[in-house]
């Protein structure tokens, strides 16, 4: 009946602590990250829910015209009430193409990150925790991959995957493949920052605890050490998400991300640049109003938690 009881108690217990916690604290006294953080909900919400939000399905071809092509928006003369935004050279409905594209793009920028964050905390935790020759050869590949910038990698793994495989296998796992490259190209980030971090905590007495009872040495690093080192990697996380956004908008510009079948914001605006000259400047402003939104919306919420998890410059 006890053990009953207390679990009832812990979860609300938990709860309670959280809702009093000095983070819910200062999140509730800071304007811009409320604001920064409903924004970048209704972003989130819109992606998730596009199918249902979308006016039409842009991967549809029974639903496209090319007679509706290139309408503009429906609060400029000859705009058509069926499409807010307008329409592209294809006669897709802009609103609704960026929905599908923002949905695309958030989930190759969540699951970009989520690579980067396994292969940055098992190199940098390997490499702090074990030091010496370990440490030496993992940090110079670092490096080396750090001396060259993420969008030049990634470029030239785009290159090699295209020309390997061919444009058609690369276009039906063009999503995957772009995960694995920006994932691939940003774990050092991680890496170095998780190491950083556990050179500092595995000196403390609670390692040497463990180290006395005979616990391995995978058991301290990912059950004792990890937990300690959770704030700079939400921050990094924040960051970094902004960062794959941004990079798989720029392979989508210059041809080497999703195909023009899988609208993402990148392939919307690199769509759209063709026809801004010739006056059809919706199709490229609008995507990419949304994309810089984005991006500020998680740059203002990466800001924010650095300055939370870090007291010394944080004021509230």
């Amino acid at each position: 009946m006890n053990n009953t009881i207390s679990s009832h108690v812990k979860p609300a217990n938990a709860w309670v602590r959280f809702k009093n916690s000095d983070f819910i604290y200062y999140f509730l006294k800071d304007k811009t990250a409320m604001l920064g953080f409903a924004f970048f909900l209704a972003f989130l919400m819109a992606a998730i829910f596009a199918p249902l939000i979308a006016p039409t399905n842009p991967y549809d071809l029974l639903n496209i015209d090319l007679m509706d092509a290139e309408l503009p928006p429906v609060w400029i003369t000859d705009g058509d009430p069926r499409f807010l935004l307008g329409t592209d050279d294809q006669g897709r409905d802009i609103l609704s193409t960026i929905l599908y594209g923002a949905r695309l793009s958030l989930t190759i920028g969540f699951c970009a990150v989520a690579l980067q964050l396994v292969m940055g905390i098992i190199i940098g935790l390997s490499s702090g925790y074990f030091g010496g020759k370990i440490d030496t050869f993992l940090m110079r590949c670092a490096d080396i991959q750090l001396s060259f910038s993420t969008m030049m990698i990634a470029i030239i793994l785009s290159a090699i995957f295209k020309a390997s495989f061919g444009p058609e296998f690369y276009s039906q796992y063009a999503v995957l493949m772009l995960i694995l490259i920006i994932g691939f190209a940003e774990w050092p980030q991680y890496a170095r920052t998780i190491r950083a971090s556990v050179l500092a905590e595995r000196q403390k007495e609670y390692v040497e605890a463990a180290k006395v009872m005979g616990l391995d040495s995978i058991r301290i690093m990912f059950r004792h050490i990890l937990p300690n080192c959770l704030s700079p990697i939400l921050v990094i996380s924040t960051v970094q998400i902004a960062n794959a956004i941004m990079s798989e908008a720029a392979l989508s510009f210059l041809g080497l991300g999703l195909p023009i079948d899988q609208p993402s914001l990148g392939a919307l605006i690199n769509t759209g640049f063709q026809y801004i000259f010739s006056g059809q400047w919706w199709i490229a402003a609008f995507p990419g109003i949304v994309l810089v939104s984005l991006v500020l919306v998680i740059n203002v919420l990466g800001d924010w938690l650095r300055d939370v998890f870090n007291p010394k410059i944080y004021k509230g």
